[in-house]
């Protein structure tokens, strides 16, 4: 008997990359999934078993994706501080672009959904864990000055990163005025706002703090 096609796995991935964001884990359908990928039900059971191993799947390969470009911009030659200031404007661009299905991720896994919470406790600490040891490697060069390990890392993840995801999110679903879509996506969405923007808090990073009198 031949083997079913391996691109109708993929072809249900991509549907479930575009249908999740929506519908989430309790209100993604195997059904909804195969009439969107053109396929029959069967063959999701075929590749996948179940919903959850295939929601698995996809938010796994989703993460992957992201994970591997960290890796590569941390792995380069040279100061570490430039190097970090690759791996944090990856990092934004990656958000930027899966904003939808990463904020659907967090409302799961704050709902309780099993499978978003087993998804952001196993996989939160990899990229945290990169992003840690590449400040501590720009403090050894004394390329920034020393701080408390997690206010840095929540700097710059607040200064770069959130802004493209939960600030988007809501000129998305059009609960911001429209007349801030246009100069929004202008000066913070774009590659180069993003870059600027990072530039700008590793920059802040660099400047010693101030003791104040007690």
């Amino acid at each position: 008997m031949p083997r079913p096609s391996q691109h109708v796995d993929l072809a249900l991935l991509e549907s479930g990359r575009a249908l999740y964001p929506r519908h989430g884990c309790a209100g993604l359908s195997v059904r909804g999934l195969a009439e969107h990928a053109g396929v029959n039900p069967g063959m999701f059971h075929y590749h996948f078993k179940t919903k959850e191993n295939f929601l698995r799947t996809l938010l796994g390969g989703l993460y992957e994706e992201m994970f591997s470009g960290l890796r590569i911009e941390a792995a380069h030659q040279g100061p570490a501080i430039e190097r970090l200031q690759g791996f944090v404007i990856s990092l934004a661009r990656f958000l930027r672009d899966h904003r939808q299905l990463i904020v659907r991720v967090w409302m799961d896994a704050l709902a309780g959904e099993p499978i978003a919470e087993e998804f952001l406790r196993s996989n939160m600490p990899r990229h945290l864990a990169l992003l840690t040891e590449l400040l501590a490697q720009a403090e050894r060069e004394q390329a920034i000055a020393p701080r408390p390990e997690v206010q840095r890392v929540v700097f710059l993840l607040g200064s770069a990163a959130m802004p493209v995801i939960f600030a988007a999110s809501l000129i998305d679903a059009g609960v911001a005025p429209p007349t801030l879509r246009s100069p929004f996506t202008r000066q913070v969405m774009t590659d180069a706002a993003i870059a600027e923007r990072v530039s700008l808090a590793v920059h802040a990073l660099r400047m010693p703090i101030e003791e104040f009198p007690a």
